[in-house]
């Protein structure tokens, strides 16, 4: 199966970004999977879809194993996300937790046919990749078993690593740099064959997909300046996909600036700076199958 998706993203050659921001990510995630998942069955079946390099995978499959046991189900199109995910959800759920993984794609394979109900089926920045939305929200909400929970991680905040002013160039740069990260996405979801708009909000998907008790909860993920190495050199990484992907929407300034920051022999370097933080926030919509 191609590293590639829908939105023509080579996510196989992100594995190393995905694993850092797992990393970074993974007390936050873990609060997270024990809201969601803790206190459940120890015959209790999950689901996680579009599990990407497996963070969230490790933290389910850690309160699963915490709760006695159960099943976690890992589903994603790429399958060297997949084994990654696999490995990590393994390591964490030790023998009480059964895990599997299913290569598929969300949005063409009837997945609630082949993966068994669900006590809770968790998509983290997934379905926005889909052509359809809506039905890629129909598609999860499949797989729930009456009572079972979707719970859709969609949207949030950007993510902020500079203060306003770095001292080079105009302030402001970050939010520039977001301001051209969204109209490439807009265009990017465009240009997605079969692609059809989804002109409201994710509460409402899950609403119109049939599910109950639509509701939203936000969480932070914060590592405050000076930051860890590793939040360092996640921010290298994140502005280098930046500048890749829309640096030529950029003003000349801006460009050069971005350069700056990216040089490791300049006196500006990105990973080496003292003022480099990581902060945003991340929703999550959850709503349940009528039983």
């Amino acid at each position: 199966m191609p590293g590639t998706t829908h939105d023509d993203i080579d996510w196989a050659s992100r594995l190393t970004e995905l694993r850092r921001l797992d990393a970074l990510e993974r007390a936050a995630v873990h609060e997270v999977a024990e809201k969601l998942a803790g206190g459940a069955p120890p015959d209790a079946v999950v689901v996680d879809a579009g599990c990407g390099a497996g963070g969230m995978s490790a933290a389910l499959a850690s309160v699963l194993r915490n709760n006695g046991g159960g099943t976690l189900v890992l589903v994603d199109a790429v399958e060297e996300l997949l084994d990654a995910a696999r490995e990590s959800a393994t390591a964490a759920g030790g023998d009480a937790v059964s895990v599997s993984a299913v290569a598929a794609d969300v949005a063409t394979e009837p997945l609630g046919s082949t993966v068994p109900g669900a006590d809770l089926v968790w998509a983290s920045a997934m379905v926005h990749h889909l052509p359809d939305q809506q039905a890629g929200v129909a598609a999860l909400a499949a797989m729930l078993a009456p009572g079972g929970v979707l719970a859709l991680a969609e949207g949030g905040t950007p993510q902020q690593f500079l203060p306003w002013d770095i001292g080079l160039g105009r302030p402001g740069l970050e939010a520039r740099l977001n301001m051209a990260r969204d109209d490439w996405f807009g265009e990017l979801r465009a240009g997605i064959h079969g692609a059809v708009p989804m002109p409201y909000g994710w509460t409402t998907a899950l609403t119109r997909a049939g599910l109950e008790d639509a509701t939203s909860f936000s969480y932070l993920v914060e590592h405050p300046a000076p930051a860890s190495e590793a939040a360092r050199r996640y921010a290298v990484a994140r502005f280098t996909w930046l500048a890749e992907t829309v640096g030529d929407r950029l003003s000349a300034t801006d460009r050069e600036v971005v350069t700056a920051l990216l040089d490791p022999g300049g006196p500006h370097f990105l990973g080496a700076r003292d003022d480099v933080f990581l902060l945003y926030a991340r929703t999550v919509h959850t709503a349940r199958r009528p039983r």
